[in-house]
């Protein structure tokens, strides 16, 4: 895929997004046929949003998921800064496609980790972590039926990702085993899901480390202030307008999204 086709396709998935209406898939001439179209789409797509990029989204961190559309490893979205907000965060009428949420635990950088030969250790990526968050992730997709699209669609679409509701620090939060951790999301107070830590390639920080060296190979960096998201630790929710989520995270604590109705 030449840079003006990638163009193009990022073209029309922002203005989907923009007036949220829903494809029923890129047209041939601007249709990823690989990762590598996928991603240059995707870039394609923030260029010409032009917003801040406050971070990346995980997605596909657990084997059903990656069965589900054929891959073997996860795949990476931007997070848009226009689209990030502390909890509780409410998501107004009409501003999603679907209404579903993602359990997530989350991670603020310290410093840099930049473009390099040499992988990244679980040590180095620890070390340039700031904080451990609880969050909420609500995604979204561009396509009318995003269940049906092949992975290098759902790339190219952000890898489905729109808005993220950031909890507190947690404290001590490195110190703590995620991987152990239960999480518990209620809708309006009501268990609906339960899972772990362990539920995201084993646990969050191993996505991390796969973060971490996915951008290096791109050429990209994980950049100070930067947050990252690592995929849904319990069950991904389906919601209704008017529904007040809330994800539990024990001593990482917790967020809450409001849907209004």
């Amino acid at each position: 895929m030449d840079r003006e086709s990638a163009a193009r396709g990022g073209a029309l998935l922002w203005q989907a997004w923009q007036d949220r209406a829903q494809l029923d898939a890129l047209p041939a001439d601007c249709r990823p046929g690989s990762m590598e179209d996928a991603y240059a789409v995707q870039d394609g797509l923030a260029a010409r949003a032009g917003l801040r990029i406050a971070g990346y989204k995980i997605g596909a961190t657990n084997a059903q998921v990656q069965a589900r559309f054929g891959v073997d490893a996860p795949f990476s979205g931007r997070l848009f800064a226009d689209f990030v907000g502390e909890s509780p965060l409410t998501v107004p009428a009409n501003s999603v496609n679907f209404h579903a949420i993602e359990a997530e635990f989350d991670f603020v950088m310290a410093r840099a980790l930049g473009p390099r030969d040499a992988p990244y250790t679980l040590e180095e990526v620890k070390a340039a972590v700031a904080s451990v968050h609880p969050a909420i992730e609500v995604p979204d997709s561009r396509y009318a039926d995003w269940l049906s699209m092949r992975a290098d669609d759902l790339i190219a679409d952000n890898a489905i990702g729109c808005l993220l509701c950031l909890g507190p620090p947690a404290a001590d939060g490195l110190a703590h085993d995620l991987a152990g951790q239960q999480v518990i999301v209620r809708i309006d107070g009501e268990v609906v899901s339960e899972g772990a830590g362990a539920n995201v390639l084993g646990d969050p920080w191993n996505v991390m480390v796969w973060l971490a060296n996915h951008l290096s190979a791109r050429g990209l960096a994980l950049e100070a202030g930067h947050v990252v998201t690592t995929g849904s630790a319990a069950d991904v929710v389906q919601c209704r307008p008017g529904d007040t989520v809330t994800a539990e995270f024990g001593p990482i604590g917790s967020a809450e999204v409001r849907f209004e109705g």
